[in-house]
């Protein structure tokens, strides 16, 4: 590995900082946007439950649903309507409280997917980068009407390598952005129905 990335040149190392830090988001972002991490089952029927009891009043409604709130981001949204209605609020005002809880989560769900949607398009720019160079280095090669061998075969591996390269790291992360993208609208469709379910219990 160590004699291909010597072989790339040094275009190479913009694509690799590139791939690790893709890497790392696609991670993250596939551990944080599960299920179960974002819209635990559980989450709804507590809040529920939390609605019908005694315990929610005005003086104390924000401490008693604090741990809803900390226990995934769907918390956050079902606390807000809680709150609300311990209040005393009508339906419009619970409804606004919870939009902008939503848009609270809508920010973590997208978090990072622009920068990873970015990597996917500089990548193949990278490797492109990579190939200019190495086919300076070709040209270069060709001196007072005689060529250096060595030179010549330096300046196509860098230009095929860091070709491969930048198709190797565009295409996964391309397909990572484009899945952790439905991941993400199916998280947020989740966190949708659950806020409707709580409202028509809240408002009946």
């Amino acid at each position: 590995m160590y004699d291909i990335l010597i072989a790339a040149g040094w275009p190479v190392w913009p694509l690799l900082i590139t791939s690790i830090a893709g890497l790392a988001i696609l991670l993250e972002r596939a551990w944080f946007l599960q299920a179960k991490r974002m819209t635990p089952s559980h989450l709804l029927d507590g809040a529920i439950q939390l609605a019908n009891s005694k315990a929610l009043t005005t003086s104390n409604a924000t401490q008693t649903t604090q741990a809803l709130a900390d226990a995934a981001p769907l918390g956050q949204i079902l606390a807000a309507a809680l709150v609300e209605k311990a209040k005393g609020s009508n339906e419009e005002k619970i409804i606004e409280s919870m939009q902008e809880a939503a848009s609270h989560v809508n920010l973590l769900l997208d978090r990072y997917m622009g920068a990873l949607a970015t990597i996917a398009t500089i990548a193949p720019l990278l490797g492109l980068f990579g190939t200019v160079v190495g086919m300076i280095e070709i040209f270069g090669s060709q001196q007072g009407g005689s060529t250096n061998p060595q030179q010549l075969a330096h300046g196509i591996s860098i230009a095929l390598y860091n070709t491969a390269f930048g198709l190797l790291i565009a295409i996964p992360a391309y397909i990572g952005w484009r899945a952790l993208k439905s991941m993400a609208e199916k998280r947020q469709h989740e966190c949708e129905v659950a806020a409707k379910k709580l409202l028509r219990h809240l408002i009946a």
